[in-house]
C-alpha cells in the first residue's frame, strides 16, 4: 500500500512517460522554490501540551457557503487528462466521498458541467483571466449555472514560469522529441488509459471558445497560453467582483500588503501560494508570510494557502499559524496517475488521519483550538 508522497511519486514516475511526470513533478528554473517549499515545513516545531482531554476532535470547517470535513480542499490542476481518461471527474468524486472541497481548474480536461454531473459535493471553480472579456463572463456564468460554491482567481500566472524540466521533453514548442515519443511506447499501460481510444486530451471548459485546430492536444496548450490576460490588474479584480455575487477568493498572493487590499475590494479571502514553485523561482513560500498576512487582515477574512504540503503535521502547522484550510496539488496527481480515484481517496483518507492524529497529540479537540504558540520557530 502506498502510504506517503515519497511512494506516491515513486509509482506515479514508474506509470507515466518521461514528459508527463515532469509536466506534474517540475518547477520554474533551478527548481529551488519547489525545494524550498517542503523544507520551509522543519523551521517550525511543535510544542504540544499534555493531559489535556482530546479524546475526540472535530475537523468541521466552514468556508463561506462550503462546509467540509475538513480543512482540506483539492486545488485547482490543468490538463489533468493527461494523466489518466476523466482524472478530474475522478479527483472530484473522491473529495465528495471524503468530504473536502474540489475547486476545478478553467483548464481542466473535463467541463464545469461533467464535473458538476459526476459530483453532488461542494465544489468551487478556478478562473483564469483572458483577453476575451466575453469568454471570461461566460466562464464566470457557466460557473454559476453549474452550482459552484465560490469563484478562485488566479493571478500569479499572468506570465508563465520557465519550466526547464518540461522543455527537455521537446524538439521545439509544444513538438515532443523522438526520445520522448519512445518512452511514450514504453508505457502501454498509460497508453491504453489515457489515449485509447479517446485519443488527446482537450480543454473542457474551452472547448466552445478555441478555433477547430486548437482543440486538443498541444495545439489547445499554446492556444490558451496566448489568450491569457497580461493586463490583469485590480481594476479587473473589480469587475469580476460585480459579475460574481457569491464568495470570490483571490489565488497567488504573497504579501500582506496585498491580502489586505484584496480584503478592502471585497473579495472573501486569498490563496497564499507561489504556484508550487512553477512560476517564479527564488520565491518564498507563503507558511513565511502566513502570520504577517493574518496579522494584517485580522480574524474576520479566509485564508487559504498551497505549495509543498506533503502532510498532515504542515497542514496543522499551518491552521496553527494563521490558515483557515490548505490546497492539496501535486500528492493528488502523483495519486490519480497511480491507481486512480481510489488512491486519491486513500491519499485523502491518510491526509485527514494524520491532521486528526496531530491534533490530537497536540491536546486539541478542534481546529480552533490551535494558535501560534503550539509552533515554534527553528
Amino acid at each position: 500500500m502506498l502510504t506517503n508522497w515519497d511512494e506516491l511519486k515513486r509509482k506515479a514516475q514508474r506509470t507515466l512517460p518521461a514528459f508527463a511526470f515532469s509536466y506534474i513533478a517540475g518547477g520554474a528554473d533551478d527548481e529551488k522554490t519547489l525545494a524550498h517549499n517542503m523544507a520551509v515545513f522543519d523551521r517550525w516545531q511543535f510544542a504540544p501540551a499534555v493531559l489535556k482531554d482530546a479524546s475526540q476532535r472535530d475537523l468541521t470547517t466552514r468556508l463561506g457557503r462550503s462546509c467540509f470535513r475538513a480543512p482540506l480542499l483539492i486545488a485547482p490542476t490543468g490538463y489533468n487528462g493527461m494523466l489518466r481518461h476523466q482524472a478530474d471527474l475522478m479527483l472530484a468524486r473522491a473529495a465528495v466521498a471524503q468530504g473536502i472541497g474540489h475547486i476545478q481548474s478553467t483548464v481542466s480536461t473535463s467541463s464545469i458541467e461533467q464535473v458538476a454531473a459526476a459530483s453532488d459535493g461542494p465544489r468551487w471553480f478556478q478562473l483564469y483571466v483572458l483577453k476575451d472579456r466575453d469568454v471570461t463572463r461566460d466562464l464566470i456564468d457557466r460557473a454559476g449555472k453549474a452550482g459552484c460554491e465560490a469563484l478562485v482567481v488566479s493571478v500569479d500566472a499572468v506570465h508563465f514560469g520557465n519550466r526547464e524540466r518540461d522543455k527537455r521533453h521537446y524538439r521545439q514548442p509544444m513538438k515532443l522529441s523522438f526520445k520522448a515519443m519512445l518512452d511514450i511506447a514504453c508505457h502501454p499501460g498509460w497508453l491504453r488509459r489515457t489515449l485509447i481510444p479517446h485519443g488527446m486530451p482537450g480543454f473542457g471548459n474551452l472547448t466552445p471558445y478555441l478555433p477547430k485546430q486548437f482543440q486538443k492536444g498541444m495545439g489547445a496548450a499554446a492556444y490558451f497560453a496566448s489568450q491569457m490576460d497580461q493586463t490583469l490588474s485590480w481594476q479587473t479584480l473589480a469587475w469580476i467582483r460585480e459579475l460574481w455575487q457569491g464568495p470570490l477568493y483571490i489565488k497567488g498572493v504573497m504579501t500582506p500588503e496585498d491580502a489586505l487590499r484584496a480584503k478592502q475590494l471585497g473579495t472573501d479571502g486569498v490563496v497564499l501560494s507561489n504556484h508550487g514553485g512553477r512560476q517564479l523561482d527564488g520565491n518564498a513560500s507563503p507558511m513565511l508570510m502566513l502570520a504577517a498576512t493574518r496579522q494584517a487582515v485580522g480574524n474576520d477574512f479566509t485564508l487559504l494557502i498551497d505549495s509543498g504540503f506533503r502532510r498532515g503535521t504542515d497542514v496543522v502547522k499551518a491552521l496553527a499559524l494563521g490558515a483557515d484550510a490548505v490546497l492539496l496539488g501535486r500528492p493528488l496527481l502523483c495519486a490519480v496517475a497511480a491507481g486512480g480515484e481510489r488512491l486519491v481517496a486513500l491519499t485523502l483518507a491518510n491526509m485527514i488521519q494524520e491532521v486528526d492524529r496531530t491534533l490530537a497529540q497536540l491536546g486539541c479537540r478542534s481546529i480552533a483550538e490551535l494558535h501560534p504558540e503550539m509552533v515554534f520557530k527553528t
